[in-house]
């Protein structure tokens, strides 16, 4: 076959299976989440577990393209085409039936579910991009393969990008399974029009193909450069989900972003033009400097800036540092072996990120930690190296380090010491600018810039973060971050799960009682409940979804009988080791069921309760699982028929009236909602909750009960209820609130 066929139509063949099975594998990653959500619930490390079951199977379906490479070409096309039928056998996709996990084990089940769900299909597909560029350099004269593999994050991209823009909106689940089917077919048939293109090549007349240019055996420092510069933008593109959304931005959705950046940046520092990867592997050093000083704030660096600013940075390390592993990348004979190592790295950085560091660290120490590890292997090669250029002898550089050292250490201090000497932001924000400078000049010498770093951390508030993970205010567990801090100059102890408020309390032995923050006396919840004797007699019975700092404990009356439901055992335990005392101080007798409420409400009996309080976020994010038309149908046969439920919707950037008012329409149900914004100085903050029941005459009760009290009718209902086969909260992402959070 001629260059000029094989650079023609054939090259675009190539390019094009690649890109649908790049599409593909990355279409199917947010589709199997989003099934798993009635059984998982929203929390990040959820997205975190699922990414390192992916890249599991990327590392084994890269070990298997490896090993078949070895094998002459047209055996390897049977065996590879005999592995798609197989595969195909377990479509269309669906969940694997397991039985729910036991409280604390979700970190090993929500691994095994995904496995068994999309293994095999999954395990194939993934194979897709390093098979086909090994396929394409089998001829001589189809030229360097590398850019294959920008094609092939491209389609990782779109396929990243369509699931929330397109297919989930437009799309119910069983479709999109059987959609995502369609095209696993069409991926094999254009594997049968690959294979056909090279089944007569003179590597495919049963030539064993050579693993190297040169025949000889990759050095193991190489092997080790390249697992590291695939595992530390690995790492950084989890740790960087979970630091913006626990510590930053609780934003639904916000995982797309670094996910998507970080296929985005394979694509540049993979293509052939090498202009923009240089460009930007030279701008990474500016941003680790003035914006990875930052990675160790653990609390008061919130907002749009501080959002965008952590996603350019994980965009300009994970592009240099990929540009760097495209630098030392080996001849095209050992590309199987080169992706094969990248993958080994990839999955390296998820195992540490989603199952290490929630078991070691309190908080999300491995974001800073992999910061500073890519300052120890950033390219070098991108910056000028002054020294050479003004000529300075060995004594003058040591005296310009020496001075480097001096201006960096002097101004680390500073900034330590800033609310003493400097008193407003653009000073702070001066000094920082200094320092980014001098950390630039000290690029030459690697250890220094990462000391400077390092420094720069500390200063900016990673010492604070410090003297509180040694003051144990923080929990960490599988589904977040919970941080316990008290003021002493307000009596008060606060509870905040990632970045929202969950809850308070006072310290102060008269108030302790009293219920603070969403619950107060104007409140939805605080409302009802304190008219539950006359809406529900005297033994009603009380469920409650979510038991956060446990304030609605404190609303309980004798004779009432009270269940809460709460899905993680560390929120339970800072209710019952002192940190918040609602429930031992109010409700000592009170149940507590640890596991999913959906799930756990199902085991109930009928009927099983006269009120059911709905108030279960994950930091700020939305379970949707407890939001759909199947949801409110678990909680519908858990309310007796005259019931009340009070469901809360207060949330900063997802309007839950239009999809709540659907389902209340859907089911001929009556509602109220009560908008309550008290005196912040009072430690009662602003809350919408909405009183459901079968019942009109309830809603009119709570009405006339309440006269000083407005209640008012939903707004617009939603075109459609959410569904557990088809929901998307896009439409109803508050952007303003977005733009303006400051």
């Amino acid at each position: 076959m001629t260059a000029s066929t094989t650079t023609g139509p054939a090259r675009r063949l190539f390019v094009v299976a690649i890109l649908v099975g790049s599409f593909l594998l990355f279409l199917i990653q947010p589709m199997v989440a989003r099934m798993a959500l009635p059984r998982l619930g929203g929390a990040p490390n959820v997205w975190n577990s699922a990414m390192l079951v992916y890249q599991a199977l990327l590392l084994g379906g890269y070990a298997y393209a490896h090993w078949l490479s070895r094998l002459p070409f047209r055996r390897q096309a049977r065996i590879h085409l005999a592995l798609f039928a197989l595969a195909a056998l377990t479509l269309p996709i669906s969940l694997a039936q397991l039985a729910a996990p036991e409280p604390g084990t979700e970190v090993l089940w929500v691994p095994v579910l995904f496995t068994l769900s999309i293994g095999p299909v999954f395990f194939v597909v993934s194979a897709q991009a390093p098979l086909m560029q090994r396929w394409y350099a089998l001829d001589p004269g189809a030229g360097e393969p590398w850019a294959l593999y920008a094609a092939s994050n491209l389609g990782s991209f779109g396929g990243l990008i369509a699931y929330p823009l397109l297919v989930e909106p437009l799309l119910p689940l069983h479709a999109q399974a059987w959609g995502w089917s369609l095209g696993y077919l069409v991926l094999a048939g254009m594997v049968v029009l690959v294979a056909r293109r090279r089944w007569h090549t003179p590597e495919a007349q049963g030539i064993i193909i050579p693993q190297s240019g040169e025949g000889g055996r990759i050095p193991r420092s190489r092997l080790a450069l390249w697992i590291t510069l695939a595992a530390i933008p690995s790492g950084l593109m989890l740790s960087t989900t979970t630091h913006l959304t626990t510590d930053i931005f609780a934003m639904p959705l916000l995982w797309v972003v670094p996910l998507g950046l970080y296929l985005l940046s394979f694509s540049i520092a993979f293509a052939d033009r090498r202009g923009p990867a240089r460009w930007i592997s030279a701008t990474a050093w500016l941003g680790l400097f003035s914006i990875g000083g930052m990675a160790a704030v653990s609390y008061g660096w919130t907002g749009v800036i501080p959002l965008v600013s952590s996603i350019v940075l994980l965009f300009l390390l994970c592009t240099a540092l990929h540009a760097r592993l495209y630098d030392v990348r080996p001849e095209p004979g050992q590309l199987t072996a080169f992706y094969l190592a990248m993958s080994i790295g990839g999955a390296l950085g998820g195992l540490f990120t989603a199952l290490i560091a929630p078991l070691i660290f309190d908080w999300v120490w491995e974001y800073p930690l992999l910061v500073l590890a890519a300052a120890l292997f950033l390219p070098r090669g991108s910056l000028p190296d002054w020294r050479s250029t003004v000529g300075l002898d060995p004594a003058l550089r040591r005296l310009a380090l020496g001075g480097l050292v001096l201006a960096a250490a002097w101004l680390v201090w500073l900034i330590f010491d800033a609310n003493r000497y400097v008193e407003t932001r653009p000073e702070r924000w001066s000094l920082t600018a200094a320092l980014t400078l001098i950390g630039m000049a000290m690029v030459p010498w690697r250890w220094w810039a990462f000391g400077t770093l390092t420094g720069v951390m500390l200063a900016q508030g990673g010492w604070d973060t410090i003297v509180d993970s040694r003051a144990g205010v923080r929990t960490r567990s599988y589904f977040g971050i919970y941080t316990v801090r008290d003021y002493d100059e307000k009596r008060l102890r606060t509870l905040l799960h990632g970045t929202t408020l969950h809850g308070e309390q006072s310290l102060d032995p008269k108030l302790r009682r009293t219920p603070l923050a969403y619950y107060g006396e104007g409140s939805g919840a605080g409302i009802v409940l304190r008219l539950a004797p006359q809406l529900l007699g005297d033994r009603a019975r009380i469920g409650v979804l979510g038991l956060g700092t446990g304030s609605l404990a404190c609303l309980a009356r004798p004779g009432q009988d009270w269940t809460f439901f709460e899905i993680d055992q560390a929120v339970l335990h800072l209710s019952r080791n002192g940190s918040f005392t609602y429930l031992q101080d109010c409700a000592p007798k009170a149940k507590v069921v640890l596991g999913d409420a959906r799930i756990e409400l199902t085991r109930q009996p009928r009927g099983a309760f006269d009120f059911l309080a709905i108030d279960a976020f994950s930091s700020d994010s939305v379970p949707m699982h407890l939001f759909t038309h199947e949801a409110f149908g678990v909680y519908l046969d858990a309310l007796a028929p005259r019931g009340v439920m009070m469901v809360h919707i207060s949330n900063n950037y997802i309007d839950l009236e239009p999809p709540l008012a659907a389902e209340i329409r859907a089911r001929g149900l009556h509602a109220a909602m009560r908008f309550d914004n008290p005196d912040r100085a009072l430690e009662q903050f602003a809350s919408q909750w909405v009183a459901v029941s079968r019942d009109p005459a309830q809603i009119a009760r709570i009405r006339r009960l309440a006269p000083n009290f407005e209640w008012k009718a939903l707004g617009k209902p939603a075109s459609a209820v959410w569904r557990d086969d088809h929901a998307s909260v896009l439409p109803y992402v508050t952007w303003t609130n977005f733009m303006g959070i400051e």
